[in-house]
């Protein structure tokens, strides 16, 4: 039976930049893991929307691969595009604003990486976690403080995660008007807080963050009339 995982990593082919960022696959797959997926999510901070988790198992090197956050959007979409149409195996998970103010930011947060994994067309042996270990999964994992960074693999499933909650948000800013969430993706940026002020929470914000959550029992602050009037 062929190997579930090609050791793409020990390739003499590879780029410097590459075979720094695969440091971590490595000492895994000397570990005897085989199926390595890398994790992170996109949306812990923002106001408004979903929280979004990606998990990737590569299956070869990503040229331009890196932090979401470090690239542009069309480069972005770029490489989630060569990810969906390469060897790559891909999981996603969604969570909610309203479970996200019934569960808590930090639970939500573990919660929709152990699902992202899950999601994998087949089951990971081993975890590279973005930040901070995954609580409510039996699998080991290694947490990578910027691991988006460091990570070949976690890089990659930053793209999954930022890509897939950035198509939400725009999705979802057709159906709420004038919160600008296609710009900022929920984030509070001053637009936001401006349209807050204005419109007051719409049911995509989260109720348990504040300022929104101070606003719900001082109605003054988000109130739809002028306050210079």
């Amino acid at each position: 039976m062929a190997d579930p995982l090609p050791i793409w990593f020990e390739s003499d082919a590879l780029s410097e930049e590459v075979r720094e960022k695969t440091i971590f696959e490595r000492e895994a797959f000397v570990a005897g893991y085989r199926r390595i997926a890398g994790i992170d999510e996109a949306g812990r901070g923002p106001l408004a929307g979903p929280i979004v988790a990606g998990a990737v198992i590569l299956h070869g090197p990503l040229d331009g691969l890196d932090d979401s956050k470090r690239l542009t959007e069309r480069q972005r979409e770029r490489l989630f595009a060569e990810l969906e149409e390469g060897p790559h195996e891909i999981g996603a998970a969604i969570i909610d604003a309203d479970a996200i103010d019934r569960m808590g930011i930090q639970p939500a947060n573990y919660r929709v990486m152990v699902e992202a994994a899950q999601a994998l067309p087949t089951p990971p042996e081993f975890l590279l976690v973005d930040g901070f270990s995954i609580r409510g999964t039996d699998l080991p994992q290694k947490r990578i403080v910027k691991g988006d960074q460091r990570s070949h693999s976690i890089a990659a499933a930053s793209i999954v995660a930022k890509v897939t909650r950035d198509r939400i948000m725009k999705q979802l800013a057709e159906q709420f008007t004038g919160y600008g969430f296609e710009k900022h993706k929920g984030y509070g940026t001053r637009a936001h807080m401006d349209a807050l002020q204005r419109l007051g929470p719409c049911p995509i914000h989260r109720k348990s963050f504040a300022p929104i959550s101070r606003s719900l029992e001082t109605a003054p602050l988000f109130s739809k009339e002028d306050p210079s009037t």
